[in-house]
């Protein structure tokens, strides 16, 4: 059945990695708070799309698959690819329980739907040519040696702990399943998707091919909100709010910024490459790409307040 969409604004999500657990067990604990913030926003008529992050997930099915091809001889190994769609499933699956149980709980009759989407990537992305995001168990050299032999992937030292594949984390242009999420969202159903940023994929000859990469999901969850031209993207963290002169006596929380202030931050080093910058990198291509959204960086708890305009981070064009 069609459910009736919300009355409010529309919402992409980005799940920050405190949204999720360590295990399938973890996970389905944490997201039960998980849902509990999202339908606070369905109950006030808003229309959300929720993506997520998967790095430990996809890690962990990965280990899982390279050591019983290793040590049992009779499991294959799992290409990354499919590892990144596996992740985006339970995950998926999880998200969406929870949040149809909670809705349930409510009394609010619309349903949950989770599509596992593919994002695609330019073969000629610059990311391809430096693999920098390491994946996987670590492996000793002779054994990445062979691997390397066996499959054309890379592998490199990490650390001193060992060996490991390395991916690149190219750009992503577009989603494969947009039309799905947005007939899925036009038709009131609260749609889970882009979870890990997608599963990347490369377009030739009018068919697509998965590659081994990882996708920012700030990043593919700010191309997809762009695409929707969705009013709000929210990317929740675990701060309330962004700071400059983070973890210092002048540290100041900023309540609102434009993007040529976002970029002079950035040019003073303000963000952190592994936390705050990727975050805010992803509302800068948000707001550029759709002027006329907005968009809020904050914390899961206070995700509702933020939309309302009482709490956050807003950046603006």
């Amino acid at each position: 059945m069609a459910y009736q969409k919300g009355e409010g604004k529309s919402v992409v999500i980005a799940l920050g990695g405190n949204a999720l657990g360590d295990s399938p067990q973890e996970q389905l604990e944490l997201v039960k708070n998980t849902a509990e913030h999202i339908v606070d926003m369905v109950a006030e008529g808003i229309n959300v799309v929720v993506s997520h992050g998967n790095g430990p997930q996809v890690g962990m099915i990965n280990n899982a698959f390279d050591y019983a091809s290793t040590h049992d001889g009779k499991t294959p190994a799992m290409p990354f690819p499919e590892c990144g769609a596996m992740s985006q499933g339970y995950i998926g699956y999880q998200l969406s329980q929870a949040i149809l149980n909670e809705m349930k709980r409510r009394g609010i009759m619309r349903s949950t739907a989770c599509v596992v989407t593919q994002t695609v990537v330019y073969p000629e992305d610059p990311a391809f040519d430096n693999p920098t995001k390491p994946v996987g168990a670590f492996l000793t050299e002779e054994e990445a040696k062979r691997r390397a032999e066996e499959t054309g992937y890379t592998y490199r030292e990490d650390s001193g702990r060992g060996w490991r594949q390395v991916v690149p984390s190219p750009k992503p242009q577009r989603i494969v399943e947009f039309d799905a999420i947005k007939d899925l969202m036009d038709d009131g159903y609260i749609v889970v998707s882009t979870g890990g940023g997608g599963v990347p994929v490369i377009e030739r000859d009018d068919s697509y091919r998965g590659v081994p990469a990882v996708i920012d999901k700030d990043r593919s969850s700010a191309k997809l909100a762009a695409d929707f031209r969705a009013d709000m993207l929210v990317i929740l963290t675990a701060v309330e709010k962004v700071a400059i002169n983070f973890n210092t006596p002048e540290q100041e929380e900023i309540d609102s910024m434009t993007v040529a202030e976002a970029r002079k931050y950035i040019a003073e080093g303000q963000f952190a490459p592994g936390s705050m910058l990727p975050k805010v990198e992803a509302c800068i291509e948000f707001v550029e790409a759709h002027p006329e959204g907005r968009a809020l960086i904050t914390s899961l708890e206070c995700a509702a307040k933020g939309l309302k305009g009482e709490t956050g981070t807003v950046i603006t064009k």
